[in-house]
């Protein structure tokens, strides 16, 4: 068993030690009913004490090494993501939605975050373990603004993504890091300044697995345009995104050479996703994340609370409080209108005048 503390075990101390010596003084000092209550009362501070400690125990189902996994999501929002070819005619951003679900559940437990890249790279949620965080995150997905597009670059997430992987490494260097690259593979330049493509090479020895995940057809389909409101973009009536050269819709087409080349340079597998039915079990079917962690990673150790009795405890004693000062309150207002009457009467009493003739006489 091992304690998790809400709070430092200083502040615990400091909060509920004078309460129950307080409480425990009072109780030693009282007789009969009084003491009843100061003992009652000096448990629900022990019971509240044993709940900020929150003492737990090692879970034995097996969940150790899942934990241990880091699945880093990076997303393509560009304009060309909006493209009407997945699954027949939808936008490829719902090809990214279900996969980003689907992969949670599939590697439940694991650590997530997000990068997002459109004219720029950016982390859209830091590590964390919140599941739903991610599958809020991936059902409000929505392509960059068309306005503020800048051109795709399939680069462009390079240093967002080493910054995350050197970080993570050097804060827990046993876990387990997979990256999942979603996108069409467009680029009609890298981001740097001479405009040559960026290598993702270097982050290899950083990445222990995931995919390049591809989304479009060779056919190619037209986006609608995006303005930041609900009646634009996919599903809307707003104008397809135009071709500058030929005035006519613009037509994006998935660029699969590109999206093997930076599975290949991160030493990833690729997967063109066509449809929700391809599903996700077999991307991760072959990462034995106990295989990887053989090289002397450590597992962490998963622990379930087991406060819940106290918490039972404190909730029978509040009751019993509850009850006990139910019962008082007829017992205090017979005992104070029996007061005020005795205080009419002494009053009434005192004010009393005296007959006449019967002063004193000299």
């Amino acid at each position: 068993m091992t304690l998790r503390m809400m709070w430092p075990l200083w502040v615990t101390l400091l909060v509920f030690g004078p309460l129950l010596a307080l409480t425990l003084i009072w109780a030693i000092k009282g007789q009969g009913r009084r003491r009843r209550d100061w003992l009652r009362r000096s448990g629900m501070i022990a019971a509240l004490a044993v709940i900020a400690l929150t003492p737990a125990i090692p879970d034995t189902r097996g969940v150790e090494v899942t934990s241990n996994a880091e699945l880093y999501f990076v997303v393509d929002r560009t304009g060309s993501m909006a493209a009407e070819d997945y699954n027949g005619s939808e936008p490829r951003l719902e090809g990214v939605r279900a996969d980003m679900v689907a992969l949670t559940e599939e590697m439940a437990g694991s650590r997530y975050t997000i990068i997002g890249f459109d004219s720029q790279a950016t982390q859209q949620l830091p590590m964390t373990t919140d599941a739903r965080a991610v599958r809020s995150w991936a059902q409000t997905l929505t392509q960059e603004i068309t306005a503020y597009s800048s051109g795709s670059a399939i680069d462009r997430p390079l240093d967002a993504l080493h910054q995350s992987l050197v970080n993570a490494q050097e804060r827990n260097p046993e876990n387990v890091r997979l990256v999942f690259f979603l996108s069409d593979g467009e680029n009609t330049e890298g981001s740097g300044s001479s405009g040559e493509i960026g290598s993702f090479a270097e982050l290899a020895p950083l990445v222990d697995g995931g995919a390049v995940l591809g989304y479009g057809s060779p056919d190619g389909g037209p986006m609608r345009s995006y303005d930041g409101t609900d009646a634009s973009g996919p599903g809307s009536q707003a104008p397809y995104i135009q071709d500058p050269e030929t005035g006519q819709d613009a037509i994006s087409m998935i660029d699969e050479n590109s999206l093997r080349t930076v599975a290949a340079e991160l030493g990833i597998d690729y997967s063109h996703r066509s449809a929700p039915d391809d599903g996700v079990a077999d991307l991760v079917s072959d990462i034995d994340l106990q295989e990887i962690a053989a090289d002397g990673r450590r597992e962490q150790q998963v622990y379930t609370d087991v406060y819940w009795p106290a918490a039972a405890a404190l909730a029978l004693l509040l009751a019993w409080e509850a009850w006990d000062l139910t019962r008082e309150m007829p017992k205090s207002r017979r005992q104070n209108a029996g007061a005020q009457r005795d205080r009419r009467r002494s009053t009434a009493a005192t004010r009393t005048p005296v007959p006449a003739g019967r002063g004193n006489r000299s």
